[in-house]
């Protein structure tokens, strides 16, 4: 008895450190296909860039009104890219959330952008054997001490766009 419970403690070990190895090799892929997406905006790789995203992926950029399908987006971003650069973002730090046996993935980063620091988060998911982005939601990370002072200054934006949203509900 007492070897067939060692012996189901050793499987048990060995499932274990094989599902975080499992995770440490996703987590490793997510993180070359992020940095590849950001890198390719930076080059102005249209191609790269997009085809490191699902064609039913979305897009929410830091204004309200940027809630962009993939065809959408796509037909935003050409003229920047067209110019020889688009954006250039690099992750200060990154989070990726694994589930093993999941073919889904999340995470968050903090970006060094134009805007400053960044916050981006979303989801991917894997196509084939690649990662791709599903959905991406990029926001202007403000300082508490900060935000009274930027909500008035949208403050009469912000009402004109929220009663376009409720009209549109």
């Amino acid at each position: 008895m007492k070897t067939l419970l060692i012996l189901c403690f050793s499987l048990l070990l060995q499932f274990a450190h094989s599902q975080n190895a499992t995770d440490a090799i996703i987590e490793g892929e997510i993180d070359a296909t992020l940095e590849a997406w950001h890198r390719a905006a930076s080059d102005a790789d249209f191609d790269t860039y997009f085809g490191l995203m699902t064609t039913d992926s979305y897009f929410l950029g830091t204004d309200a009104t940027e809630n962009w399908q993939y065809d959408e987006f796509k037909a935003y971003a050409k003229p920047h890219f067209d110019k020889g650069k688009a954006w250039s973002f690099s992750a200060l730090e990154r989070n990726i959330f694994t589930h093993t046996g999941e073919e889904t993935v999340w995470f968050d980063e903090h970006l060094d952008t134009q805007m400053g620091i960044c916050r981006g988060s979303g989801v991917m998911k894997k196509v084939g054997e690649q990662w791709k982005i599903a959905h991406y939601v990029l926001s202007i990370a403000v300082p508490n001490e900060n935000v009274a002072t930027l909500t008035a200054i949208k403050k009469e934006w912000d009402s004109l766009q929220m009663q376009k949203m409720r009209a549109q509900n």
